[in-house]
């Protein structure tokens, strides 16, 4: 498991840089999101060609990951705020730069196809903790969700996230996940997710039943369901399938974590859903099965 690195707090009136390092942005969207931004007291910053559109890319290649890096150069920009995800984050990764990054330590948020920079600056920026929550592409964005993440890259330990109990007990370790297909989608990678010792979250949209089956077959044949610490399931949206209804989702993972007699806590809230909360990558938490919530045990972020 790599050590921690924490950002650095978000202070009141600071800079939040919007970036679109994977799908095309919808310009209403983003106009009421940097309206919310700045109701709630921030500066925004943001690259002209934020919208620009490259088939089912925010621009090509090149702008979207010079667009990360001139945010984590930027000395103005005090934490990244991912616009969406939807896919790209994948095709940037050999044109980041991972010193940067670490140096920099500015909180990123996001998630879906953001869960790749969230896993690559875990293995990657020397243990930097990554925020999944919230973007700007649901409009309006959640006041819940929106007020959390605030509070969470201030520095406040929140309230825990509650979701329905699935048993096994209580245990500590450190939180590990975001979007399942992405989670699979990096091994193999340099950012290959570390679970060991690992509460394990994960959400998911528009993946069949079948396909959660063999996503989550798939992490146990690369090992990484072994020494996990707990396991917590978000949203799964639109995960149906009407030609075969059964088993359900939640069936289908449950019978891979029972038998692994961890804490279990199913239909926490988060994921691709409105009411989004954040909590962050490589921070330890305490995921308790028989009261159906996850605790964070510290603040994600260095208070100055």
């Amino acid at each position: 498991m790599p050590g921690v690195r924490k950002p650095r707090a978000l202070s009141p009136g600071g800079t939040i840089g919007i970036a679109a390092p994977a799908g095309p942005i919808d310009a209403d969207r983003i106009a009421a999101g940097e309206r919310l931004l700045r109701d709630a007291g921030f500066r925004v910053a943001r690259r002209p060609d934020l919208t620009e559109r490259c088939g089912y890319l925010a621009g090509d290649d090149a702008r979207r990951a010079a667009e990360l890096l001139e945010l984590w150069a930027d000395p103005g920009v005090d934490a990244i705020l991912c616009a969406r995800g939807g896919y790209g984050c994948h095709r940037i990764m050999s044109r980041l730069d991972a010193r940067c990054a670490r140096d920099a330590a500015k909180p990123l948020i996001g998630y879906s196809d953001i869960t790749t920079l969230l896993l690559w600056q875990r293995r990657r920026c020397g243990g930097l903790v990554g925020f999944h929550g919230p973007m700007l592409e649901r409009e309006p964005l959640d006041a819940e969700s929106a007020d959390a993440l605030f509070a969470l890259l201030a520095g406040a330990t929140p309230a825990p996230l509650r979701g329905a109990p699935g048993g096994g007990g209580r245990a500590e370790g450190v939180l590990a996940g975001g979007s399942l297909r992405l989670v699979v989608a990096s091994l193999g990678t340099p950012w290959e997710i570390d679970t060991r010792g690992a509460i394990l979250l994960v959400e998911d949209v528009n993946e069949k039943p079948y396909s959660i089956d063999r996503m989550l077959q798939q992490l146990r044949a690369a090992g990484k369901l072994e020494g996990l610490a707990g396991f917590g399931a978000g949203a799964f949206v639109d995960c149906e399938d009407p030609r075969y209804p059964e088993p359900s989702v939640d069936a289908v993972i449950e019978e891979v974590v029972r038998p692994l007699g961890i804490p279990f806590v199913r239909e926490l809230p988060f994921g691709h859903v409105s009411r989004n909360l954040p909590w962050p990558l490589g921070i330890r938490a305490a995921c308790d099965g028989e009261r159906g919530e996850i605790e964070l045990l510290e603040p994600g972020v260095e208070l100055r």
